[in-house]
């Protein structure tokens, strides 16, 4: 690590005690600084995490937060789910106390070269590509960020010459001062997070802080297919470089390999790596085949756009299961590649009401109560040769952990399928 003095003897206080919450406080702890955690949510989660702090002068509460666990502080750091109407936030401004994401504490700390990837869609996937080209190359590179693997986590490994492929959310870019990836690359724009803010502008003012503290000495990687991403190309002060979509690769892999230009990699490592890619848990994961039916989990596609990606790559006929939390998207742009292809849609969670009326008669919709009843009903519908997909269009946050307790329930729900419910066995 570098600055490794920066934080110590600072009062740092952190609001959110999940995955990227708990690293940084032990990590900030074990710099020298006066750590303390609030979290609203008292579960089994925050009670485990809580239990996981590197010591008990690290000070936590939850299931509240309190005025005076923010005043006095020299810094609140931001987990990527806590809004700016959240009370941590507010008292912090009244306090005049500084406020940074995770993600902005972790970049002071790291020596190594840092590609940042944010988009609507497939930053996950762009992530661990770019994280395995350059490890193909015989470079250690780190794969951290929103993927689910805290970069504060990760940094203390990291030495100069080391790289990081770190995803990063429009939620933890919110909060930077001095974040500057040597890549950044943003991969697409649509409509989603409109339960966070106010209008698309405000979403995509929170992207761009992607590239805000580059130069010239930086690189933006642009789609060039995305006339929304082009547009703002011009406000960028770092080199500007565009991937389009060519014959045999999806835009992620475009992507991949402009980075693989920057960084100098050669063409033929991009395609071992893509060609022994096997793809990720909970996107467009192949569970089993039961009685001639496919389950596939794709609890990952939180989007519209991810959807339709997921449907225009099944050749079968589908029963799609969806919903969740809404996050203020426009179903109905499901529509026209859903029309002849799904048979039914099984609806879950918060926002079943939303898609129901988005989808109008256009599509035959069924209701479950929970995951695994949906699962059950699926299977009761398909006939051989079909696929039952979970892709959820939503957050998961109204019923599960996150989109990985979704994406294990499903899978779990399929593997227990019993006789009594239609397998032979």
């Amino acid at each position: 690590m570098i600055n490794t003095d920066y934080f110590k003897g600072k009062k740092v206080v952190i609001a959110g005690l999940a995955r990227s919450g708990l690293a940084c406080a032990n990590l900030l702890y074990g710099l020298g600084a006066e750590v303390s955690v609030t979290d609203l949510q008292n579960t089994e989660t925050t009670r485990l995490n809580s239990s996981k702090l590197k010591s008990p002068d690290i000070k936590f509460e939850l299931g509240k937060h309190s005025r005076e666990f923010i005043r006095g502080r020299d810094l609140l750091v931001i987990s990527p789910g806590i809004p700016d109407e959240a009370m941590p936030v507010v008292w912090a401004k009244e306090f005049n106390i500084p406020m940074a994401s995770e993600i902005e504490v972790a970049s002071i700390l790291c020596p190594a070269t840092i590609i940042a990837v944010t988009g609507s869609n497939g930053k996950t996937t762009t992530t661990t590509l770019i994280g395995k080209i350059i490890q193909a190359c015989g470079k250690r590179a780190f794969v951290c960020g929103n993927i689910g693997n805290p970069f504060t986590g990760e940094v203390e490994k990291m030495s100069e010459g080391d790289f990081v492929s770190l995803e990063v959310s429009s939620f933890q870019l919110e909060k930077i001062k001095t974040f500057k990836p040597k890549a950044a690359v943003i991969l697409n724009f649509s409509k989603n997070h409109l339960d966070r803010y106010k209008d698309m502008q405000e979403y995509l003012e929170a992207k761009k802080r992607i590239f805000r503290n580059q130069d010239k000495s930086d690189f933006l990687v642009l789609n060039h297919e995305d006339p929304v991403l082009c547009n703002i190309a011009k406000e960028a002060r770092s080199k500007v470089i565009y991937f389009r979509g060519e014959k045999d690769f999806n835009p992620d892999q475009s992507a991949v390999l402009s980075v693989a230009g920057i960084l100098n990699i050669k063409r033929e490592v991009c395609l071992n790596v893509f060609h022994g890619f096997k793809g990720l848990e909970h996107r467009m994961e192949y569970v089993a085949k039961i009685n001639g039916v496919d389950f596939i989990n794709d609890s990952k596609a939180t989007t519209v756009e991810s959807a339709v990606w997921a449907l225009r790559n099944i050749k079968s006929s589908i029963i799609l299961i969806a919903g969740g939390k809404d996050k203020g998207v426009d179903y109905s742009l499901v529509l026209p590649e859903a029309k002849d292809k799904v048979k039914k849609v099984i609806l879950i969670g918060e926002a079943k009401n939303k898609i129901r009326s988005a989808f109008g008669n256009r599509l035959p919709v069924l209701d479950a109560e929970t995951l695994p009843d949906a699962v059950k009903m699926a299977f009761a519908l398909a006939s051989c040769g079909d696929s039952i997909l979970l892709s959820p269009m939503c957050s998961s946050f109204d019923m599960f952990k996150d989109y990985e307790e979704r994406g294990r329930i499903f899978k779990s729900a399929v593997h227990s399928l019993a006789p009594a419910d239609g397998v032979k066995l």
